[in-house]
């Protein structure tokens, strides 16, 4: 039986996954900031374990409880929509560490089972974003581009050994609760200085309109993931929604 280990599975795409693993006959190892048992359906192929991934000692021990595994989906992550000038020197190292040193420790720590083994997939979910430019997403956009030029060279340097990385870049997906957990964070850090409000009101008025087209749905992504795990011909990159096709062409 193959296992999966998913990162950040306590809501939106994560937990998508994690459930459709699971119908698949994957066995799962969820990984969770604060878990919550009560949002994947029970089973006995599930292990819920508790992971910052911000934490370097915490990736290696959960890696090691995890016990062996045939992929890693690195998709924990948190959201930011700011201005660089208005972006608190923590909040950048935060979505840093986060979406971008989170993804490189992660994937560092389940490599040596992949290499003894000949054989392994890890799949890094990035963003739509980095395929245009967009006001107001410097450092979001910035910490998942790095992760696009990790997963590229890593392609690369691990085919040798059997190991396949992969790309998935989700566009706006209105259901989730990442655009407004990246709001929030604006509101506590003060919110958008005022000479850039002009800005704002425009970006903010493209999200609501995304939000009401629904342009991404979280079972693109899903299928995606799952195209990336399973699929050893799928391609290095994959663009799921039709916002993020559309940007990918």
């Amino acid at each position: 039986m193959n296992t999966v280990m998913i990162t950040g599975c306590s809501s939106g795409f994560g937990l998508e996954t994690a459930r459709h693993f699971i119908d698949q006959g994957w066995s799962v190892v969820a990984t969770m900031r604060s878990p919550r048992e009560d949002v994947l359906p029970a089973s006995d192929r599930l292990r819920i374990l508790q992971l910052d991934v911000t934490e370097r000692d915490a990736i290696s021990r959960v890696v090691e409880a995890a016990g062996p595994i045939d992929a890693l989906v690195n998709n924990a992550g948190i959201g930011w929509m700011g201005p660089l000038e208005g972006t608190p020197e923590e909040t950048i190292r935060e979505v840093f560490e986060t979406n971008t040193f989170g993804t490189f420790e992660m994937t560092r720590a389940v490599l040596p089972q992949f290499r003894a083994r000949g054989a392994g997939a890890i799949v890094n979910v990035s963003s739509s974003t980095t395929l245009k430019a967009l006001p107001l997403l410097p450092i979001y956009t910035a910490s998942k581009a790095a992760v696009n030029a990790f997963t590229e060279c890593l392609a690369l340097e691990l085919e040798p050994f059997g190991i396949r990385t992969r790309l998935v870049l989700p566009g706006q997906a209105p259901g989730t609760r990442f655009g407004a957990n990246a709001r929030g964070k604006m509101a506590e850090a003060g919110g958008i200085p005022e000479a850039y409000d002009p800005i704002a009101k425009q970006v903010f008025a493209a999200h609501t309109a995304a939000a009401d087209a629904k342009v991404t749905e979280p079972e693109e992504v899903v299928a995606a993931i799952w195209r990336a795990v399973t699929e050893p011909d799928c391609p290095l990159r994959q663009a799921a929604g039709a916002d993020a096709m559309a940007l990918a062409a």
